[in-house]
C-alpha cells in the first residue's frame, strides 16, 4: 500500500445485505494494515455504504457527510453503494466527498483510495449494472452475534415503485457449494446465528438449476451454528415445501418476514407485485397452521399513487384480521426512473402521514398481542448486547428480550422465563 491512511471508519445505511457487504469490504482493509475505528471517532477515511430505497435514505446520507465535515474537515469521504450507483453526479456535487463508487466498484475501494493521492478531483467509478452476471459473496463477522450471509443479489422483478433492479441489476446468486463454504467459515467463528440475506432470496439458484429449498436442506446439516434465520422472502416464493421444512428443522427458526406492500388488489396490480392479497393470506395461514408460535413480519407501503381512502382501509382491515406479528411501514416516496412516478393521483404528504401513523399504531398492537401469548413461558434467548444495563437478545421467533445478568452471557443462548410485556420488548428472568 502506498497510501499513508491508517484509520478508517464505516457506516452502513439500509438493509442487512448492505451490512454483510460493508463487513466484507472492511475485512479487506484490516488485511492491509488499516485500523478500523468507530464512525463517531476521528478517522482519515470515512466510508458510507448507502441505500436508495427512499428519499429519506438519500437525505440521511447527505446529513452524515455534513457531520463528518464538521468533525474531520481533512478526511476523505467515500460514498458507495446503491445511492452512488443511481445518482453519482448528485453525490459528486456534495462538498467534502472524495470518492463515489457504484455497487460493484465498492468492492475495489482499497484500490481506488490509492488513486486519490494523485487526483484532486472527485473520483467517480460507476459502471452499468443491468446485465452483470457475476456474484460477489459477502458476510458480516465479528460485529455481532448474528452473522449476515449474502446468498443472492439483484432482482428480475419490475415493481413499479422500486429502484433496486436499477441499482443492483439482475437476480444472481452463489452456488450451494460456495454458500456452504462461507457458512462454514462463519460457523468456525464465535457467531451463533446466520441470517440469510439478499434482494430476493427466494430466487436463489434459479439460473444454476439449484433452488432456495435445496440450499436450506444443505444448510440444515451445518455444524457449529445453532440458529439460521430467513431474512425476507416474497409470498409467491414461500412454497409449502419451504414452510414444511422449517417446521421440522431444529436449526431454522420460526420467523418469516413476508413483504405485503398493500392489502388492496387494485394497488398490488398498480405496484406490479406478483401476487394478490388472497395468496398472501394463504401463506400466512399455512405458516401458522404448521408453526403456530412463529413470528410473521410484513412490509407495507402507504400513499402509493392512486391509493384512495377505501384502498387504505382495505389494507388496514386486511392486516387487522391477519395473524401477522409486526409491521414495517414505509411512506411512498417518488423515485426517478420508476414507472410509479407517472401513475395516478398523488396522495398528499399530510394524508400519507396520517395513514402511516394508523398503521404504526396497528403494528404496535400486533407486536404486543403476539408477545403477550408468551408471558410466563420459558424460552431460549440469544443475548447479543448490553442495553441500558440489561442483557438484550432475541428468541428464535424474534421477540426482543431484556434480562438482568452478567455481560459474560453475551453471545450465549440462555433459557429465560418471559415475565412482562413492554411492547417493544419483553422482560425476562434468566433460569439457572
Amino acid at each position: 500500500m502506498s497510501t499513508p491512511t491508517k484509520r478508517i471508519a464505516f457506516h452502513t445505511l439500509g438493509c442487512k445485505l448492505n451490512f454483510a457487504e460493508t463487513a466484507t469490504i472492511s475485512r479487506d482493509f484490516n488485511r492491509h494494515g488499516f485500523e478500523k475505528v468507530d464512525f463517531r471517532e476521528e478517522a482519515d477515511v470515512y466510508v458510507i455504504n448507502t441505500c436508495s430505497v427512499t428519499n429519506n435514505a438519500n437525505r440521511e446520507c447527505r446529513k452524515i457527510i455534513r457531520r463528518i465535515q464538521r468533525r474531520s474537515p481533512g478526511a476523505s469521504i467515500a460514498v458507495v453503494g446503491c445511492y452512488a450507483q443511481l445518482k453519482p453526479e448528485e453525490i459528486r456535487a456534495i462538498p467534502g466527498v472524495s470518492l463515489v463508487l457504484g455497487v460493484q466498484e465498492k468492492f475495489d475501494l482499497l484500490e481506488h483510495l490509492d488513486t486519490l493521492e494523485s487526483n484532486d478531483e472527485v473520483l467517480v467509478r460507476n459502471s452499468e449494472i443491468r446485465y452483470r452476471e457475476d456474484f460477489i459473496p459477502s458476510y458480516s463477522l465479528g460485529e455481532r452475534t448474528r452473522a449476515f450471509l449474502k446468498i443472492q443479489d439483484g432482482c428480475d422483478y419490475t415493481c413499479s415503485y422500486c429502484t433496486i433492479p436499477l441499482a443492483r441489476g439482475r437476480s444472481r446468486s452463489d452456488s450451494i457449494a460456495n454458500t456452504l463454504r462461507l457458512a462454514a467459515e462463519i460457523a468456525a467463528s464465535e457467531a451463533k446465528e446466520i441470517v440469510l440475506t439478499g434482494v430476493n432470496i427466494g430466487d436463489f439458484g434459479r439460473a444454476r438449476g439449484e433452488s432456495f429449498y435445496r440450499l436450506l436442506q444443505a444448510l440444515d446439516d451445518l455444524e457449529g451454528i445453532e440458529r439460521i434465520r430467513i431474512s425476507s422472502i416474497e409470498p409467491n416464493l414461500l412454497s409449502d415445501e419451504i414452510v414444511r421444512f422449517v417446521a421440522q428443522s431444529t436449526k431454522f427458526v420460526p420467523h418469516f418476514h413476508i413483504p405485503l406492500q398493500s392489502g388492496s388488489n387494485k394497488i398490488l396490480k398498480a405496484m406490479r407485485r406478483r401476487y394478490q392479497r388472497e395468496l398472501y393470506a394463504d401463506r400466512v395461514t399455512f405458516v401458522k397452521s404448521l408453526l403456530p408460535e412463529s413470528c410473521i413480519g410484513a412490509d407495507v407501503i402507504v400513499g402509493f399513487p392512486g391509493e384512495t381512502e377505501e384502498d387504505f382501509l382495505e389494507t388496514y382491515t386486511f392486516l387487522s384480521e391477519l395473524e401477522v406479528s409486526y409491521l414495517h411501514v414505509f411512506t411512498y416516496s417518488e423515485r426517478d426512473r420508476t414507472e410509479a412516478v407517472r401513475m395516478g393521483e398523488r396522495v398528499s404528504a399530510r394524508e400519507k402521514s396520517r395513514r402511516s401513523k394508523q398503521l404504526h399504531l396497528l403494528g404496535n398492537k400486533k407486536r404486543r398481542f403476539f408477545q403477550e401469548q408468551f408471558t410466563g413461558r420459558d424460552t431460549e434467548v440469544l443475548f447479543e448486547a448490553v442495553h441500558d444495563g440489561f442483557l438484550q437478545g432475541h428468541t428464535g421467533n424474534y421477540i426482543t428480550v431484556r434480562s438482568a445478568g452478567p455481560a459474560t452471557l453475551v453471545n450465549k443462548i440462555v433459557t429465560v422465563k418471559l415475565l412482562q410485556n413492554k411492547g417493544d420488548f419483553m422482560i425476562g428472568e434468566i433460569i439457572d
